[in-house]
């Protein structure tokens, strides 16, 4: 049976997913936050609100703190010569193997967080799905990606 894939991404995509957690959990505080107000004002119970406020603590904690840990503990890939392995997943781990003969473009993209940081992720299209490298390195990416699209071209041309 085939090892793990050996790279891992940045340990600086802890940090970006961190701050997009942050965001999501922003918003929805803003959401705790109406739903209180218009409890008040329609005189609802006032349980209603302090259950929402405590499954929103939870959701904050889990995906802040817990769930960005264990994506980059998971998160692996290798590429080799004729296919590309990534693993991923949360409480499911999932391993995906992709041919080379299959992979049409690969590309590089940044948001505004990934750019702060310096990274940014790879997208592997192939005509059925889209496979996406995250949070590497802004010159690891860059170098990936050539690799990837040479391998690909150099397959393509054999078959």
């Amino acid at each position: 049976m085939r090892g793990q894939p050996q790279n891992q991404i940045s340990l600086k995509a802890l940090t970006v997913w961190r701050i997009s957690a942050l965001i999501n959990a922003s918003v929805l505080l803003v959401i705790v936050i109406g739903l209180g107000v218009g409890a008040h004002f329609l005189e609802l119970s006032y349980w209603y609100i302090v259950g929402a406020a405590g499954i929103w603590v939870i959701y904050s904690i889990i995906s802040i703190f817990l769930v960005p840990k264990i994506r980059h503990r998971v998160w692996r890939y290798e590429v080799h010569e004729h296919e590309i392995d990534l693993q991923f997943g949360l409480f499911v781990i999932k391993r995906v193997l992709i041919p080379m003969v299959r992979v049409q473009h690969v590309d590089t993209h940044q948001g505004p967080i990934l750019r702060k940081y310096k990274l940014a992720s790879i997208e592997i299209s192939t005509a059925a799905t889209k496979h996406e490298i995250p949070a590497l390195d802004l010159v690891e990416a860059d170098e990936l990606r050539d690799h990837i699209s040479k391998l690909a071209r150099v397959t393509d041309d054999d078959v």
